[in-house]
C-alpha cells in the first residue's frame, strides 16, 4: 500500500490515540477545526462521514470496519488537526491542499469499508444515527 508522505508516522500517533483511549478528544478537536468557516466547506462532509464512523466505532454500535481501516482514518484525522504536517495550514491557499490529499487518499483505499458503513448509516433510524454520531460529550472526552 502506497502510504502518503510521511504518514507512516501518523499511523503510530493514530494506534496510541485509540490505545490510550483519547478517540473522543480527537474528535472533538476535529470537530472545532471543521467548523473553521469557508475554508474547510469542501472537506466538511468528509469529515462528517470520518468523524461519524470512528464516534459509532467508540460507541460500540458499529464495528464492521477492519482495525487497520480504522486505524488509518483515525490518522487521517490526526493528520488534519496538525497544523505544521507536509504544507502548514497556515499558508493560505495551499496550507489544506495536503489535508485533501490525505483524506482523498483514505476516502479512496479505504472505498468498500466506508460504503459498508454508508450503507448501515441508511439502515439506521434518524434518531439512532443521531444517537451514535453524536460526538462525545466533553466530560468524557478525558477518559
Amino acid at each position: 500500500m502506497n502510504f502518503p508522505w510521511n504518514y507512516t508516522r501518523y499511523l503510530r500517533l493514530a494506534q496510541r490515540v485509540l490505545a490510550r483511549g483519547r478517540l473522543p478528544s480527537l474528535l472533538m478537536a476535529v470537530a472545532r477545526k471543521g467548523e473553521g468557516g469557508d475554508r474547510f466547506a469542501r472537506l466538511r462532509g468528509d469529515l462528517r462521514l470520518l468523524q461519524g464512523l470512528c464516534a459509532a466505532w467508540w460507541r460500540g454500535e458499529y464495528r464492521a470496519i477492519s482495525s487497520q481501516a480504522l486505524v488509518s482514518v483515525v490518522a487521517a484525522l490526526v493528520y488534519f488537526l496538525m497544523p505544521l504536517d507536509m504544507v502548514p495550514d497556515w499558508l493560505l491557499g495551499v496550507g489544506l491542499l495536503d489535508d485533501l490529499a490525505v483524506l482523498a487518499w483514505v476516502l479512496r483505499t479505504w472505498d468498500g469499508e466506508l460504503a459498508a458503513y454508508r450503507a448501515w448509516r441508511e439502515a439506521q433510524a434518524p434518531e439512532v444515527l443521531q444517537r451514535v454520531e453524536a460526538l462525545p460529550p466533553a466530560d468524557r472526552s478525558a477518559d
